[in-house]
């Protein structure tokens, strides 16, 4: 049976389409956020099978399968690739109305041209189709960003990381702009001190410096963003529960690290002012290279302690949370705008119920400095599916100003994930459609498929201002 997946799919009115195939769907991709691996990329690494490209980290699809009763050797196990595969495709028909069901069915029609329903009766074809495609020889992670017009990558790396994958990216005149971002979320794990002093282990060698003292520590941290700065960061980011909140002076914060280094863990409330006060250094360090800082907010991490110390972190055992935000994150924006330090910043949250309080904070620090300079990040991981992305774009557009947005970002592992910008483009098209049919926009194409034209890819262009290859300025 052929897939559902039409030309029209989510397409409503006459106006979503014309919106979406002559201004969305011309638009180069420009993802700005997700994490893939570099080492991959720089090698133009070729995928063994279509589960190597398909299912092989993902946890999306392997809390599906838990969920439909799959025991665990076919989701991170031993089984063999095939079977893997296999065990997936008998729970993709489980997923009616959830967002895997649509995703998968559009990789495998974007990626491979396979139009077909996947249950088990096409898992065969599927799997012989699909592999035969990977082993073509532009079927290599190059070949696959030249194919979807992918203009910019932005990559997730810890400070200690050598970055030795982006300089052999560079070296190779790849059309595709792979930038590293600065995510130092390790630096706060002071009530952890074995885990704490293991990264500090990593960040000394990194930046070939003592960190005997904490000013040697934030020396080492700085000398880290200059190194990520030269080789085209722009970008940093944090994944916290929600911002710190807590008065604290770097005698204060001295102290604290040096009881972790110690191997002795600070209390929550220790932990709570050493985060503070480094938040706002790396705010410092932001502001004054002209980075933009991302705050990813709410996620509850690591809830199923057996399976997470089975199987490690990122396997599928994290959810919603359900923390405070408005107050933290008023402090921490206000002392960086106090301090002469607020960055341009991209807040996304978890919670659904933070969409408000969200989108209303980003407008207290607007300054008239850069048009959209703090950005209400569009729906994230648990959120980036109709129903949430929808509520994301309409508190947005309640509270602020849409035409600003910078649009969808793919935060994912999966080189096929490039889907997700054109689920992101169909949507807010048909949303612009039906606002035409309720007599809520004029029919005013050349207004409408300019804004559509923006949050596709130019405001995250012009606001990130990385450099991309000539080819995909975009219009």
């Amino acid at each position: 049976m052929k897939t559902f997946i039409i030309e029209n799919f989510l397409l409503e009115t006459d106006v979503a389409r014309e919106l979406y195939f002559d201004h969305a769907a011309t638009q180069p991709i420009y993802d700005y956020h997700c994490h893939l691996p570099p080492k991959q990329i720089a090698e133009n690494y070729r995928f063994r099978n279509l589960y190597d490209i398909w299912l092989a980290g993902d946890h999306y699809k392997w809390r599906a399968m838990r969920a439909n009763g799959v025991a665990e050797r076919f989701c991170t196990g031993n089984a063999t690739d095939e079977e893997k595969y296999a065990a997936f495709v008998r729970t993709v028909p489980y997923t009616l109305r959830n967002p895997l069901y649509h995703w998968s069915h559009l990789e495998l029609l974007r990626y491979f041209g396979i139009d077909e329903i996947i249950d088990e009766e096409s898992a065969p074809r599927i799997w012989k189709k699909a592999n035969a495609q990977l082993a073509e020889p532009d079927f290599g992670t190059h070949g696959i960003l030249q194919k979807n017009r992918v203009a910019l990558i932005g990559t997730t790396d810890d400070p200690a990381d050598s970055l030795e994958f982006h300089q052999s990216i560079r070296k190779q005149g790849l059309k595709t702009r792979v930038y590293p971002a600065f995510r130092p979320d390790a630096a706060l794990n002071v009530g952890q001190p074995a885990a704490f002093n293991a990264w500090c282990a990593r960040l000394s060698l990194a930046a070939n410096s003592d960190l005997g003292t904490f000013s040697e520590f934030l020396a080492a941290l700085k000398k880290r963003h200059d190194f990520f700065h030269e080789q085209g960061c722009r970008l940093s980011d944090h994944g916290l529960e929600s911002c710190f909140h807590a008065e604290c002076d770097e005698k204060q914060a001295a102290k604290i690290f040096d009881k972790a280094r110690r191997n002795e863990a600070a209390t929550p409330e220790e932990a709570r002012q050493y985060g503070s006060f480094l938040m706002l250094y790396f705010g410092h360090l932001d502001a004054t290279r002209g980075w933009t800082k991302q705050l990813h907010l709410g996620a509850q991490r690591n809830n199923n302690t057996r399976l997470r110390t089975t199987l490690g972190p990122d396997t599928g055992f994290d959810s919603i949370g359900d923390f405070p935000q408005a107050q933290s994150l008023a402090f921490y924006l206000n002392r960086l705008d106090s301090n002469g330090d607020l960055p341009k910043m991209v807040l996304y949250n978890l919670n659904p119920n933070d969409n408000y309080v969200l989108a209303s904070m980003a407008g207290n620090f607007q300054d008239g400095s850069v048009a959209g300079k703090i950005q209400f990040g569009s729906g994230w991981w648990f959120l980036d599916q109709l129903e949430g992305m929808t509520w994301q774009i309409n508190a947005l557009s309640s509270i602020g100003l849409l035409r600003r947005f910078i649009g969808m970002l793919t935060d994912s592992r999966s080189f096929l994930s490039y889907t997700r910008h054109e689920y992101f483009r169909r949507l807010l098209c048909n949303l612009f459609g039906n606002d035409v049919e309720k007599g809520l926009l004029p029919r005013d194409m050349k207004l409408l498929g300019s804004m559509v034209r923006e949050i596709s890819f130019g405001n995250a262009r012009d606001f990130f201002g990385m450099e991309i290859d000539p080819e995909y300025r975009g219009k």
